[in-house]
């Protein structure tokens, strides 16, 4: 091989090692804005899996240092502070119900790739599919028939001017319903044009129905619609409300609420009355939250001055109350009721 030739393979070997380092850099960057949680590590690889404990549990995406960073673990419902199994299974975030979960992870490499994977009860993959963007949300049906995904196709925060998403539901047996964004959005029985809109946040009421955040930046309002799949119709129920989440008996929505300077508080919406409460929850939570029960909310925060760390907090729906830690070292919680 000539001087010259290996000059110019040298060039073309450091030039693919720089844009690989660039991009797992601003990839890092970019989803650890979203909520402050830095994405699993390139090290972090999906290995054997490991069923979680039996009965009643909590999944949540592990934020502890060590070997376990950024792959699921479970706790017992019963014991949410005690021991933890590790599932072996990368996720950016995750959603699962007793015979499904959903996983939305990167795959970091010379060109980074996002994708969302669909595993069983005994969290083997059944099916996986690819994302436009950064992993965002991520919702189960309770049947664990339908599944929902958000991601960043641009900008990497809600709290971002100019970010859009893509909100799409999908049969667990691969069938797409559809991107929600092309849904029809009715806002006080009037049409809002497909413009800038933006979807996301879903969570399942049963059947064709589910709720979610809908957003127009050309007219600087968020809604909280009521969505059906058949018809493919979102109707404004509520407006300033963001990432909602059904209680276990249906009659109310828990959400973020913007309260000023994009500060989101935590609300819970009683359906029937129409009476909106705002919890005693003085930080600002990025974070769709999820019931632990039918009194109780949990979601993440990132630990202020430590990367890439996080804790799962809970809060009674009654007024007065004051948060705790339910899990250290957690992210992205979801309950799973056997």
């Amino acid at each position: 091989m000539s001087a010259r030739v290996r000059a110019v393979v040298a060039g073309v070997v450091t030039i693919s090692v720089v844009i690989a380092v660039v991009l797992f850099v601003r990839t890092a960057y970019l989803a650890s804005r979203d909520g402050g949680v830095s994405p699993v590590p390139a090290a972090a690889a999906t290995g054997p899996a490991t069923p979680p404990p039996a009965g009643a549990h909590i999944v949540f995406r592990s934020t502890a240092p060590g070997p376990d960073y950024g792959l699921v673990a479970a706790v017992s419902l019963d014991d949410p502070a005690g021991p933890r199994a590790s599932t072996g299974v990368a996720c950016d975030r995750v959603d699962a119900v007793a015979d499904a979960v959903s996983c939305l992870r990167t795959r970091r490499g010379v060109v980074t790739t996002f994708e969302a994977v669909l595993l069983d009860g005994s969290w083997e993959e059944s099916r996986t599919w690819p994302l436009a963007g950064i992993p965002s949300r991520t919702r189960l049906s309770a049947a664990g028939d339908l599944v929902a995904t958000t991601a960043f196709v641009s900008g990497h925060s809600y709290a971002a001017t100019g970010f859009s998403t893509q909100t799409e539901v999908t049969r667990t047996d691969g069938e797409s319903l559809g991107n929600l964004e092309e849904f029809t959005l009715l806002v006080d029985g009037r049409e809002i044009a497909p413009v800038d809109r933006n979807i996301w946040g879903v969570t399942f009421a049963g059947g064709d129905r589910f709720y979610a955040t809908a957003a127009s930046a050309a007219l600087g309002r968020t809604w909280l619609v009521e969505g059906d799949l058949r018809a493919r119709t979102l109707t404004a129920v509520r407006e300033d409300v963001e990432c909602p989440s059904l209680s276990p008996d249906g009659s109310r929505i828990a959400y973020k609420k913007d309260v000023g300077d994009r500060h989101w508080a935590i609300a819970v919406l009683d359906l029937a009355s129409g009476d909106e409460s705002v919890l005693g929850e003085n930080r600002s939570v990025d974070d769709q939250v999820a019931w632990l029960d039918d009194a109780t909310l949990l979601y993440g925060l990132p630990r202020p001055g430590e990367a890439g760390a996080a804790d799962v907090w809970s809060i009674r729906t009654e007024p007065g109350s004051q948060p705790d830690v339910l899990i250290p070292d957690a992210w992205s919680p979801a309950v799973v009721r056997e």
